[in-house]
């Protein structure tokens, strides 16, 4: 349940920054975990988030369609779902 720098090329050519890792963790809290860390990044950044808790394949597409984010990828590996959200750029001014 940590945020972790995380620099990593996707087979899309573009720099994950950070991955939120969620994994053990119920809904909705994998999804409150990315969208805050959403907050805090520019536009355009990559953000990956790691869960196992199946309902973030409903929650994650319908918060970046909702929050107007930009779902680049999404993949199950081992019982694990990875998504890759790029920023549409809310980052809060200290």
């Amino acid at each position: 349940m940590s945020i972790a720098p995380f620099m990593k090329r996707s087979r899309h050519e573009k720099v994950v920054a950070e991955t939120v890792d969620a994994s053990g963790l119920k809904c909705p809290e994998p999804v409150m975990m990315l969208r805050n860390a959403l907050r805090k990044v520019d536009t355009g950044t990559y953000l990956k988030l790691i869960a196992t808790d199946p309902s973030t394949l409903r929650d994650v597409p319908t918060m970046c369609r909702f929050m107007h984010h930009k779902l680049v990828s999404q993949e199950e590996r081992e019982g694990c779902f990875e998504f890759v959200v790029s920023a549409r750029g809310t980052k809060l001014q200290p």
